[in-house]
């Protein structure tokens, strides 16, 4: 007998139990569909991240007066603030620096801000940023017209903006925005500026911010003691170690610290941030996959009793095969293939349901679509695997019925 004609049988046999093969598939499905599903979501947020950071590029690094605080796991404590960084400590550091780098400065002047014009009003929920002229390039956005603030315009606060393209649709819906004014909050600014779209990253999006100079952000700033935030590009990522080692020298200058104080600032390169992310993420995948198998392990189980149970009910049907000629190994095959196929169905049901799961939750936390080819592959390897397992015993028990006591089997 061929393995054609096995695979033939095996269909033959589902056919006849359908309810039953259908039930143990879809504990299949349900394991495969947890741990692709969320294998598929970290791997679509690994993406994001992976663009978001490299839009402000891998050398450059940030200073702020805390860390990131991007934990998952761990001891959950958060960390530890320092005073804040003003904005005559932050300027000074710029003029300062002599270091082959570009340093800027940005702040978040007002969060949840409304932006209007003549009868066109966006929600409540734009943020408005303060940078200064190298503030779009440290940030990694583009301009899809105008122009940026000059470095005069940025150092004493003109009234002027630029818009991320969400609010650039949203008021300016037939005209262009270029040297139109606007109501940003409580404060009347003249666009300069569009930014090209960038889509949502990491929860923030730039397509829902308005960008101002950084001095104009300072005066209309919402908070009493805001913290401002100093990004340095750094010309070649050699040099990286030694304009970290500058930069600290010339900040805990600025700040006035003594030789032996520790640091009450934090220096965090981009690829870090995202490094540390990834490794989070670690215990979240470690969960998934946790979760997935212990599914697996269940279905297996139920998968070999139904196989049990299914050589039980055949057993004269096996006593007549061998009867006329069919030896154990074929009878063998013929169960492993059986498991084999009904795990292979619920392991394509699992996938199609995983990857459908995972990249609704990457498209509604402003990721994009994909494909998971290793994931696929593994998920069907991993289905061949978990039919063989739980057809073995089956099959072999199958396999060495005896004949005559199988023929007369009631």
């Amino acid at each position: 007998m061929t393995n054609t004609e096995n695979v033939r049988l095996a269909f033959q046999s589902i056919k006849s139990n359908r309810l039953r093969t259908m039930l143990t598939a879809m504990i299949i499905a349900i394991g495969l569909s947890a741990l692709v599903g969320i294998l598929t979501t970290l791997d679509a947020v690994k993406k994001s991240m992976t663009e978001a950071f490299s839009n402000m590029g891998a050398n450059s690094f940030t200073i702020r007066n805390r860390g990131t605080g991007i934990r998952i796991g761990g001891s959950g404590e958060r960390p530890k603030p320092f005073k804040s960084i003003r904005y005559e400590d932050a300027v000074a550091f710029k003029n300062k620096l002599q270091a082959p780098a570009n340093a800027t400065i940005s702040v978040v002047a007002t969060s949840g801000a409304t932006a209007k014009y003549n009868l066109e009003k966006t929600n409540p929920n734009i943020i408005i940023r303060g940078v200064d002229e190298n503030g779009l390039k440290a940030q990694g956005l583009d301009l899809a017209d105008g122009r940026n603030f000059s470095s005069t315009e940025a150092s004493q606060g003109n009234n002027v903006c630029i818009l991320g393209s969400e609010i650039s649709t949203t008021l300016f819906k037939n005209e262009s925005p270029i040297d139109k004014i606007i109501t940003a909050g409580n404060h009347r600014l003249k666009v300069i500026g569009v930014l090209v779209s960038k889509g949502s990253s990491m929860g923030t999006s730039a397509d829902r911010s308005i960008y101002i100079p950084i001095y104009k952000a300072k005066v209309i700033n919402e908070d009493s003691n805001p913290s401002y935030t100093i990004t340095v590009m750094v010309f070649n990522n050699e040099q990286m170690e030694t304009v970290i080692g500058e930069a600290t020298a010339e900040f805990r200058n600025i700040r006035r610290l003594k030789v032996n104080a520790p640091n009450n600032f934090e220096i965090t390169k981009s690829d870090a941030v995202a490094q540390t992310l990834f490794e989070n993420l670690a215990f979240v995948a470690i969960g998934g996959i946790a979760i997935g198998v212990i599914t697996l392990i269940g279905a297996s189980i139920g998968l070999m009793n139904i196989m049990l149970v299914s050589v039980t009910e055949r057993t004269r049907e096996i006593g007549i095969r061998k009867a006329i000629g069919a030896n154990p190994s074929v009878i063998r095959k013929q169960f492993l293939i059986e498991a084999v196929v009904i795990c292979l169905m619920g392991g394509a049901m699992g996938i199609l349901f995983g990857i459908l799961l995972g990249n609704a939750i990457s498209l509604m936390m402003g990721g994009s679509f994909i494909i998971p080819w290793l994931f696929i592959i593994g998920g069907f390897a991993l289905c061949v695997l978990v039919g063989v397992i739980s057809g073995y015993y089956p099959a072999k028990k199958a396999s060495r019925l005896d004949p005559v006591e199988a023929l007369r089997y009631e």
